[in-house]
């Protein structure tokens, strides 16, 4: 691979729709902000030498350009106006060294053509073309070149570099660096270890660092995670408070929620993916799919206990028993139709990977342990519940109670 010094080169794959809505050489960027662009040069390039120390950080880059060549003259008033010149004059014919004037134009039947007059590109491209600028004195011919008098007699030059761009992040100039992470480490790793290393640099309070673009969007979706599952959880409890007219059974239901949980994280952890926002969301659905396991044996239960009789430990055992078939059936439904995105190859199949995979762990896991503990759970919960309501048991016998109807 050839090299060009001075020149780097950074590859990622287009996306057409980019979370975060920033671009950059790299997926995820950190920028940091001053009030003055002194602070920017100062803060700037010791942020990227730090960040390209960090463990797990690979492209580092950084979108502040300040290898651009300023020149700068100061002039000797003083002089120049012993030898006739001022700083007007001085101005002007520097112009007419480095700049482009019009200085005719040609007519043609059809068109017209304008005629601007530079220096050769040679002369002026480095600081190099200040020492070959001469000045003559009033009242002379300038094509003598016995009275010209060089730039350098009436001024002295000193280079330093200016940025090329300055970059703003909303009305304040900015710095951005991008990055990169190595396989296997996480976002959440990466946050952590930025924000160690902005301790460690001690910057002023002038300065501050924020996360932009799409680690920006993964904390702000973390931020709001815990609110949108209490949110789903409470939303379920409502709901199946309200269809069985009870606020013990809908914590059974909701006892299954772990164990997808924990499949998930397990299936995450055995395929070596990060816990990111597509996983995120596989978890949220799987909230809606497990329960529907409880559901059915609980709806069962409750049907056999009020309208048949049977006790407790009975009607739920019955209720696993008759409700094993369907409620494997929809379990496998909903596993082997996440199978193509877990196991799918091709393009965007990274972006699915995760959600398939959550939910194939959560579906193989919640199966297997909803069955035994579902059971326990209703069981010890209705315990409790007759037990604060002084009872021995809730539920009627219908044949008992017509036997007795017609005796009497």
């Amino acid at each position: 691979m050839n090299r060009e010094t001075g020149a780097s080169s950074f590859l990622q794959a287009q996306q057409d729709l980019r979370i975060g809505g920033r671009g950059s050489n790299a997926l995820y960027q950190y920028t940091i902000q001053a009030d003055s662009l002194a602070d920017l040069n100062t803060w700037g390039p010791k942020l990227l030498a730090e960040m390209m120390h960090l463990p797990g950080f690979q492209d580092v880059s950084s979108d502040q350009q300040n290898g651009g060549l300023d020149e700068r003259l100061n002039y000797d008033r003083v002089t120049a106006a012993k030898l006739g010149q001022t700083a007007q004059s001085l101005d002007q014919e520097l112009d007419n060294a480095f700049g482009q004037s019009l200085v005719s134009i040609i007519y043609t039947q059809l068109n017209q053509y304008y005629v601007v007059l530079e220096v050769a590109p040679e002369y002026w491209q480095t600081p190099e073309g200040l020492k070959n600028v001469y000045f003559h004195p009033p009242g002379t011919s300038s094509t003598t070149a016995s009275g010209n008098v060089p730039l350098a007699a009436m001024a002295s030059n000193r280079t330093n570099t200016t940025p090329l761009a300055l970059n703003h992040t909303g009305l304040f100039p900015s710095v951005t660096v991008s990055f990169n992470l190595a396989p296997g480490v996480s976002l959440s790793d990466a946050t952590l270890e930025i924000a160690q290393m902005q301790q460690k640099l001690g910057t002023p309070s002038t300065v501050h660092g924020f996360f932009a673009g799409t680690l920006l969007a993964y904390q702000q979706s973390l931020g709001t995670e815990p609110l949108l599952v209490v949110t789903a959880i409470l939303a379920i409890f409502i709901v199946l408070g309200v269809l069985y007219e009870s606020l013990v059974h809908p914590i059974t239901i909701l006892s299954t929620l772990p164990s997808a949980s924990v499949g998930a994280m397990m299936a995450l952890m055995l395929f070596k993916e990060d816990l990111n926002v597509i996983s995120i969301i596989g978890i949220v659905l799987l909230i809606g799919i497990v329960k529907k396991n409880a559901i059915m044996m609980i709806d069962f239960a409750l049907q056999a206990e009020r309208e048949e009789g049977m006790s407790t430990e009975d009607a739920i055992f019955q209720a696993c028993m008759l409700r094993f078939r369907p409620i494997l059936m929809t379990t496998m439904a909903a596993l082997f139709g996440a199978l193509p995105l877990a196991f799918g190859r091709g393009t965007g199949s990274e972006l699915r990977r995760p959600l398939g995979i959550t939910i194939v762990g959560g579906l193989i896991v919640s199966q297997m342990l909803t069955l035994y503990t579902t059971p326990v759970v209703y069981l010890a919960l209705d315990r409790l519940r007759l037990r604060v309501m002084g009872k021995e048991r809730d539920t009627f016998n219908p044949a008992k109670d017509t036997v007795a109807a017609g005796a009497e």
